[in-house]
C-alpha cells in the first residue's frame, strides 16, 4: 500500500462514525498525514448511483442477496478508483463502512451465510481488507433516536425492526472477536471526545512505527 493505511469505521445506526471520522481527519492532518475521507455504498460517481438505489425506497425493495450484489458492484468500482489510488500515492483512507457492514446487513440481518459472503469477497477483492477497523458499538434505539434527532434523512435500512438491529450489533461484536487484530470495538455510549480519544490510541498503537 506504498505507506498509506486503510481504517474502516463501523456500527449501527447513529452510533457516531461520522463524528468520529471527522476528529479522526483532524488528528492526521496535525501529523502531516495526506487523507481521504469516503463512505460506502458510495465514494465514486458509479457508487453513489447505486447507494440512492440502497439506501431509498420500501424496505422490501430488493432481497438481501441482491442488495450484496449491489453493495459489491459499488465497492469494487469504490475500491478501484479512489481507495487503491489514495493509498498508493501514500495517502491515508478513512471509510464510513465496508466489507463488515455487507457481512453484518446482509449477511447476519438478511439471512445470506457467511461463506457465500466470503465467497463474493474474494471473488471482488481478493486479499484486500481495512488495516484497522473502528467499531463503535451502541444500543440501537439510542442510535436510532441521535439520528431522528438531527433530522436525517431515513434510509430502508432503518426501517427495520427492534430485532434486526440489535442482530446488527452482535454481528459487529462477533466481528470484531473473531478479528481482533483488525477490529477494535468502542463504546459509543461515551462523550464525542472519549471515542475519539480512545480510537486514536487505537490508531497509535497499531498503525504508527514505534520511533
Amino acid at each position: 500500500m506504498a505507506g498509506g493505511k486503510f481504517i474502516t469505521l463501523e456500527g449501527g445506526e447513529g452510533a457516531g462514525k461520522t463524528t468520529l471520522i471527522r476528529g479522526l481527519t483532524h488528528a492526521l492532518a496535525d501529523r502531516g498525514i495526506d487523507t481521504v475521507v469516503t463512505r460506502e455504498p458510495g465514494g465514486t460517481p458509479g457508487a453513489e448511483l447505486l447507494r440512492d438505489l440502497l439506501l431509498n425506497g420500501d424496505v422490501e425493495r430488493w432481497s438481501s442477496r441482491t442488495e450484496a450484489l449491489l453493495m459489491y458492484a459499488a465497492r469494487v468500482d469504490h475500491v478501484e478508483r479512489c481507495i487503491k489510488p489514495a493509498l498508493n500515492r501514500g495517502a491515508w483512507v478513512l471509510c464510513d463502512r465496508f466489507a463488515d457492514s455487507t457481512r453484518a446487513y446482509q449477511g447476519v440481518g438478511g439471512g445470506l451465510s457467511a461463506a457465500e459472503l466470503a465467497e463474493l469477497q474474494h471473488f471482488s477483492l481478493g486479499a484486500f481488507h481495512a488495516d484497522l477497523t473502528l467499531i463503535v458499538d451502541l444500543e440501537p434505539a439510542i442510535g436510532l433516536e441521535r439520528t431522528i434527532k438531527r433530522g436525517e434523512k431515513i434510509t430502508r435500512f432503518e426501517k427495520f425492526d427492534a430485532d434486526y438491529h440489535e442482530r446488527l450489533r452482535q454481528a459487529f461484536l462477533d466481528i470484531a472477536a473473531e478479528e481482533p487484530q483488525r477490529c477494535v470495538v468502542l463504546d459509543g455510549s461515551q462523550s464525542p471526545e472519549a471515542v475519539l480519544t480512545a480510537a486514536l490510541d487505537m490508531v497509535n498503537a497499531r498503525l504508527f512505527s514505534p520511533a
